[in-house]
């Protein structure tokens, strides 16, 4: 991923509310399907991770990235941004 495609998953990103949350349990294998399941449907996701959750969100964001096969686009504080290409009929985010 080029650095101008990042950009502009940021710039996307930027509006969005989380929509997944990892909380004291940390990841789980729930936490990761759903994860996967989110990508799938939405391409571009963002997801917080909670104050009571011990582990760092810059490695929580490693390894779901490499469980779901996804690329990390940012860790800012506790959120994290994912983004996993679709399917070319079901494709909603065209990159620049």
């Amino acid at each position: 991923m080029t650095s101008k495609q990042r950009a502009y998953l940021k710039s996307l990103a930027m509006t969005m509310d989380p929509i997944l949350q990892i909380g004291k349990s940390s990841l789980t294998p729930e936490n990761t399907a759903s994860v996967a399941e989110a990508l799938e449907a939405r391409e571009l996701i963002k997801i917080n991770v909670l104050q009571n959750c011990m582990d760092d969100p810059k490695q929580i964001a490693e390894v779901l990235a490499e469980r779901t096969k996804s690329q990390v686009v940012q860790v800012i504080g506790k959120k994290i941004v994912l983004y996993k290409e679709g399917k070319k009929e079901k494709k909603k985010i065209f990159l620049p």
